[in-house]
């Protein structure tokens, strides 16, 4: 994989963005409608696109992906393990965010829906994305019952 912005030749990983959106006390998921992981639950997200700020293509995914406005509200982490996307070494920066509107998949998404930490967490999930689940419930010193 090549960066097509200022790398030139030089390898590297592709940036993408994940998000953590709040609705009440609930977080969207979307189904994915293409692979990898088509049909699989996932967190909204995906690539940068050259000249983008991060937080900028986190509010433009979360639109494309489930209609919602987001307001960009936390940091959550960075997720760079190589093997953590099939197509090849993906770095995805996660956010918390809080959503508003009509909550509909969109793009990419086949499906959105609004899930409880106690549902997703039982989920099958994309990628890494159920590790992401879990520290944003550390983060939000959440306890399973």
């Amino acid at each position: 994989m090549r960066c097509p912005c200022v790398c030139g030749s030089r390898p590297a990983p592709a940036l993408a963005v994940d998000i953590v959106i709040e609705v009440g006390s609930r977080i969207v998921l979307i189904r994915r409608k293409h692979e990898p992981f088509a049909g699989s639950w996932a967190l909204p997200g995906g690539f940068v696109e050259c000249g983008e700020r991060v937080e900028a293509a986190a509010k433009r995914e979360a639109k494309e992906e489930t209609n919602l406005e987001v307001d960009v509200k936390e940091l959550l982490g960075v997720y760079s393990a190589p093997e953590r996307d099939p197509r090849g070494h993906v770095v995805s920066i996660c956010f918390i965010a809080r959503g508003e509107g009509e909550l509909k998949g969109k793009d990419d998404a086949a499906e959105a829906r609004l899930f409880t930490l106690e549902e997703a967490i039982k989920l099958s999930l994309a990628f890494d994305h159920a590790d992401i689940i879990k520290d944003y419930m550390k983060r939000r010193q959440y306890v399973l019952r």
